[in-house]
């Protein structure tokens, strides 16, 4: 079904889609097993921008599992890094110590491991009840909930001081709802940490392989914004972190603005989106020129990555016919096989059992991790590629 109305401030959307694109995965998390594999298919999605708020999203449903948290990053210890930056920042910068902290949304509590080294009390909300036995297992606060209606108690240790919530407001259908009832659960001045995939960097960039419907909304500092401050929540702080996600600092507000305060501030500037069209025709070349030139000499490649950017690269360009199967250190995504193009997702440890000339790496924010990991593992040789923005480069 095709959503008519903006997620964000309720106006009738402009029936003229800004973009379309065709053979997208449908999903980044329902990723295909053996058995589902023949029935997985691409989609097509089309990106819209409301002409009333400015807000750029998706005009589909959401994936059936919006209300989860299913991440993978946190076997890195680059997120692990930067949350710890972040907590640290957040708890002396507002003396925040003893306080009560609440991620919602929390997953398997990969973040909140993070959290409890530092003095405050940690406790998480999942909606997923596997994800929920797993982190109480190893020793986490964690319940299963969500925030279904504004009056949703979130768990029994509210009001709250502190609230969390990483790259989750993007995948909701009804996003002030979520923010509202956060809201009620808080203490009067209490405060929060949010941070959702920047807009401005898939512009920047022209990172048309960003875009993937589970994420249905494409915020900027400015719609981010807006959407806090309707919802009873003023902007502290903002800043761009691990180069593609926005990071605000919030506090609660005794009274929410109204529509036309957070609205009205001037016209909307319709979005140019040229760039990713002509992004899209070019990596298309780039993939197709390095695969002949792989075929020719007789190389072989995989990817590394079962990421959303890697999915989408996958699927919409020639990779889909050249990669041998997709590297991913999550356990979760192994022995299973990309949306869309169907390559085979395997763990590290297979390459060392077939092994290919070179490795293109598509994991934003995550590449020299990564391509450190190839040479600690598996030597010199193997020839390491990145999509740099929309470029491929060969790293060194």
């Amino acid at each position: 079904m095709k959503k008519t109305t903006c997620i964000l401030c309720g106006q009738p959307l402009e029936k003229k889609e800004l973009i379309a694109f065709e053979g997208m995965p449908a999903s980044a998390q329902d990723i295909p097993d053996e058995q589902e594999v023949d029935k997985d298919q691409g989609v097509t999605l089309r990106l819209h921008q409301c002409q009333s708020c400015g807000l750029v999203q998706f005009d589909c449903e959401p994936v059936g599992y919006y209300r989860d948290v299913i991440r993978s990053g946190g076997y890195s210890t680059t997120m692990a890094d930067l949350r710890t930056s972040q907590y640290r920042h957040l708890i002396d910068t507002y003396h925040l110590e003893g306080k009560k902290f609440l991620e919602v949304g929390c997953g398997r509590g990969e973040f909140m491991k993070t959290l409890t080294g530092f003095p405050v009390e940690a406790y998480g909300v999942e909606h997923r009840q596997e994800l929920v036995e797993i982190a109480v297992k190893d020793g986490l606060k964690v319940v299963e909930g969500f925030t279904e209606d504004t009056c949703t108690i979130l768990g029994d240790n509210g009001p709250y001081d502190v609230f969390l919530s990483f790259n989750f407001l993007e995948h909701q259908p009804e996003p002030g709802v979520m923010l509202q009832c956060i809201r009620n659960n808080l203490t009067e001045h209490g405060m929060g940490l949010i941070t959702v995939p920047s807009l401005e960097y898939i512009l920047k960039y022209n990172g048309y392989y960003e875009l993937l419907r589970d994420h249905i909304a494409y915020y900027t500092f400015d719609t981010l914004r807006q959407l806090l401050e309707t919802n009873g929540f003023q902007v502290l702080e903002e800043e761009m972190v691990n180069r593609d996600t926005l990071s605000v600092i919030v506090r609660k507000i005794p009274e929410p603005l109204g529509i036309g305060e957070a609205f009205g501030r001037g016209n909307i500037t319709p979005l140019d989106i040229s760039g990713l069209s002509a992004s899209y025709r070019d990596i298309c070349r780039q993939m197709e020129k390095l695969c002949t030139s792989l075929e020719k000499g007789g190389k072989s490649m995989a990817i590394w990555g079962a990421s959303h950017q890697g999915f989408t690269l996958a699927a919409t360009t020639i990779l889909k016919n050249h990669a041998r199967y997709i590297i991913d250190s999550a356990p979760f995504k192994q022995g299973k096989y990309a949306p869309a193009s169907h390559l085979p997702i395997v763990s590290p440890d297979h390459y060392k059992d077939d092994p290919t000339d070179v490795l293109l790496i598509v994991a934003p924010g995550y590449t020299e991790e990564i391509a450190a990991c190839i040479r600690t593992r598996f030597g010199t040789d193997v020839k390491i590629l990145t999509l740099r923005s929309d470029k491929v480069e060969e790293l060194s």
